[in-house]
């Protein structure tokens, strides 16, 4: 059975009314529960529920004292690294979208090799290599990539259009140690509607997706939704889902969830549906009280002085200094067209000063290349 049936299951409005009718009673059982280290999927219900929102203070702080417990006072910082931004794809909220009538650049090997260097001198260990959805840049260029950039980074990660079971694990033999596909949003209408041309339009071929790549043995499966677009508290109850489904089937594989919130970009669009701070540190904290070993991402999307504070409450991981287009780290901003505009413009140096300041030791890499080694694989 693929997740689809599981989705399918679970009607949208159902799932929004099941969210709504949880009580303060409900929501204080959940809070018992995740004191004692089990949540299931009804006691989630309730933590997203807007009948949480007055237990925000103990959901943080039980999300703070759970990852610390589990990780440790470490951050992870990566960089986003943008290879191309051709893209065949409509996608109404994306700088990339093929309507947007921009220049368009994919990065030469020898300009690659540039922006890995410029990468090094910021400290990185770490990328999450992105571009458009393209068949321009395609499994060879990513094979391509992972070559050139593999001796230089210890863990290397993409961000790309879905791809096959068998391309994956090719990626996964050229050094590749995470796959992140987000869903965009789990409406299959709102997907359809923002989605009306490209291979992206095939909601299931997308929501099939980390299924294929636990299929192929990727060490870490990235999940997500792009909050805007519809109901943020059923976006997260379909992400946990997503997550739990996956979890039992691809045991050996790590996961984690990042939570983006439209950003300014070329051909605008407004969010549908507004996704404040407080609700998105409730989705932040009811994850970690949800799933302890799951690893949180927040990314540049959101301001200084909110990702000083969240990061601190259950987030393992965060980007630093990003740019979102090719050539951007070498080059500056204006080489090419951007994704989306980024809030935190802080340099990595500055992102790990604040976090040796609130007590944490930033990580500079999410991999060690001696795991790929063949006797440490599990046999």
């Amino acid at each position: 059975m693929s997740f689809a049936a599981v989705h399918d299951a679970h009607p949208w409005a159902d799932v929004l009314a099941g969210v709504h009718a949880k009580s303060d009673a409900d929501v204080r059982r959940a809070l018992a529960r995740a004191t004692q280290g089990g949540c299931d999927l009804a006691d989630f219900q309730a933590l997203i529920s807007p009948a949480a929102a007055p237990h925000l203070e103990e959901m943080a702080r039980l999300s703070q004292a759970r990852t610390v417990r589990r990780f440790g006072r470490t951050m992870q910082l990566f960089a986003p690294a943008y290879l191309s931004n051709e893209c065949q794809n409509i996608c109404t909220y994306c700088g990339f979208s093929a309507g947007n009538k921009v220049a368009r650049r994919t990065l030469s090997p020898a300009e690659i090799l540039v922006e890995a260097g410029a990468l090094k001198k910021l400290g990185f260990d770490h990328l999450l290599l992105l571009t458009g959805e393209s068949t321009k840049v395609a499994l060879p260029f990513f094979v391509a990539a992972l070559d050139l950039l593999r001796p230089h980074f210890a863990s290397l990660s993409i961000e790309v259009q879905p791809l096959e079971t068998a391309e994956y694990a090719e990626l996964r033999q050229h050094g590749l140690n995470a796959v992140l596909v987000y869903q965009e949003t789990y409406h299959r209408e709102t997907y359809n509607l923002h989605h009306p041309k490209g291979r992206k339009s095939d909601f299931l071929y997308r929501l099939d997706a980390p299924d294929r790549v636990g299929e192929a043995g990727v060490h870490k499966i990235g999940l997500g939704a792009l909050f805007g677009l519809e109901d943020w508290r059923a976006e997260c109850f379909f992400t946990a889902l997503h997550l739990q489904w996956l979890e039992r089937k691809h045991w050996r594989s790590r996961f984690s969830v990042s939570f983006p919130r439209i950003r300014p970009h070329e051909g605008d669009i407004e969010p549908k549906v507004e996704m404040t701070d407080r609700d998105l540190v409730q989705a932040i904290c009811a994850f970690r009280l949800f799933n302890s070993e799951l690893e949180l991402t927040l990314s540049t999307r959101e301001r200084p002085a909110f990702r000083d504070q969240v990061c601190k409450l259950g987030i393992t991981a965060m980007s630093a200094g990003s740019h979102t287009n090719p050539g951007g780290y070498s080059e500056g901003r204006e080489a090419s067209l951007e994704q989306f505009a980024i809030d935190d413009s802080r340099s990595p140096t500055e992102i790990a000063a604040m976090l040796r300041a609130a007590g944490f030791e930033p990580v500079w890499k999410d991999w060690d290349p001696s795991y790929d080694r063949p006797e440490a694989q599990l046999t």
